[in-house]
């Protein structure tokens, strides 16, 4: 199915593409709550054109969030849930609005068929100085106090998976 039909299919909230780094590895398929932390993005650095977990480079799939690098939705969605959270600058205001939109009962998915280049954070840099670090340490305790239990135990991941690492990897 084309991006916008999946959007606009009323049970679905956000529709998320591939992204890939310059290198052609996967720098998004999907976002995994709790890797790092707070979130992470699903088999990155996996090649593109890989099966992934089970297949689900190459299948569409349910996810608890997908990255707003490439996101659709509909507008009366956006309306919905109140859009993006302002006080989230740059980290994770793509993940509290899909966690919005799966609260209201909605499904974020991931379309693999679906795939373009992206230069993360070319645009904006590295959080390599103190302010920026200390804003990221607050969008970190922002998603830790609104969405903590989710965070831990998200509903599209297994729990038997790891969330130290991004490569769907058996938790040890």
């Amino acid at each position: 199915m084309l991006f916008r039909s999946q959007a606009q299919r009323e049970s679905i909230g956000a529709v998320g593409a591939t992204l890939l780094y310059p290198d052609k590895t996967i720098q998004h398929a999907g976002v995994v709550l709790g890797i790092g932390g707070v979130a992470g993005h699903s088999h990155k650095t996996f090649p593109h054109g890989a099966g992934g977990y089970v297949a689900q480079l190459k299948t569409v799939n349910n996810y608890s969030a997908v990255t707003a690098a490439c996101l659709m939705c509909r507008r009366d969605v956006f309306v919905e849930v109140g859009g993006l959270e302002p006080s989230l600058q740059i980290a994770f205001n793509d993940v509290d609005f899909c966690l919005k939109i799966v609260e209201r009962g909605y499904r974020n998915v991931h379309l693999p068929h679906v795939v373009l280049y992206h230069y993360e954070s070319k645009s904006r840099g590295l959080d390599d100085t103190p302010e920026k670090q200390m804003r990221f340490k607050s969008e970190v305790d922002y998603m830790r106090e609104r969405w903590g239990e989710l965070l831990d135990n998200d509903p599209c991941y297994s729990p038997n998976l790891t969330r130290v690492t991004e490569d769907w990897a058996i938790q040890i």
